[in-house]
């Protein structure tokens, strides 16, 4: 995936309510000591000590993201989400859980994506996209070949992505999409396998909605 020559669209919202004073101050003042560089970087740098790094891509309220680095201290997690009212959401869930080892992304994931090195990522998730169900839509959708390419891209062999979604029409698309893919294998052997959350998953409040088609449906794949 090249530099775009003109600005990434992102589609959905970015704001909805008014922020509370408490998410106002937090994005302007926490933000900025956690915000990821706008140049390319080495993620890695950031911190050091860091085993692995991970990448959360449209991590909502930050409910998974920030529960996963309280669980994983010694990994660095990077997260990308345009809509406002979600970043501060997580913003918050930082300060309160004190966190040191979140790097985000106030914006579209696909610029951060851009800005790192190849191979830098073990892990990267993509839980619940929208799945843009109507027809003249699909083209707004997160999974096609030029992000499976940078996905591949930025994992290095061994790493895995993760896709969730409760929508049964996404989960056909994206499987087509990444047997196109020599990058990726998908690792499932079983229906347990995409029927059942990992035993890593950390649940949401959006996950629990159930907005979608169907149950939700988990989709890992493996960088070859």
């Amino acid at each position: 995936m090249s530099a775009p020559t003109t600005p990434l669209r992102t589609f959905g919202r970015t704001k909805a309510r008014a922020l509370k004073p408490r998410q106002a101050r937090l994005l302007k003042t926490l933000l900025p000591t956690l915000a990821a560089p706008d140049a390319p970087f080495d993620p890695r740098r950031l911190r050091p000590d860091a085993s692995e790094v991970w990448l959360e891509v449209g991590f909502g309220a930050g409910e998974h993201l920030t529960a996963q680095a309280a669980r994983r201290p010694d990994v660095l997690l990077l997260g990308a989400e345009p809509f406002q009212n979600g970043l501060a959401a997580a913003l918050a869930r930082i300060e309160d859980l004190k966190l040191s080892n979140v790097r985000l992304e106030p914006g579209d994931a696909r610029g951060l994506m851009m800005r790192l090195p190849a191979a830098s990522l073990a892990r990267l998730f993509v839980l619940f996209p929208d799945p843009w169900p109507k027809t003249r839509h699909w083209k707004r959708r997160l999974i096609e070949p030029g992000f499976i390419a940078e996905a591949g891209r930025l994992l290095r062999p061994g790493g895995r992505l993760r896709l969730a979604t409760d929508w049964a029409d996404y989960a056909d698309w994206a499987l087509e999409h990444f047997a196109r893919s020599s990058a990726f294998v998908w690792t499932a052997e079983q229906a347990g396998d995409w029927r059942c959350a990992p035993a890593d998953h950390v649940s949401t409040r959006y996950e629990a909605k159930r907005l979608g088609d169907c149950s939700p449906l988990w989709l890992e794949f493996e960088r070859v």
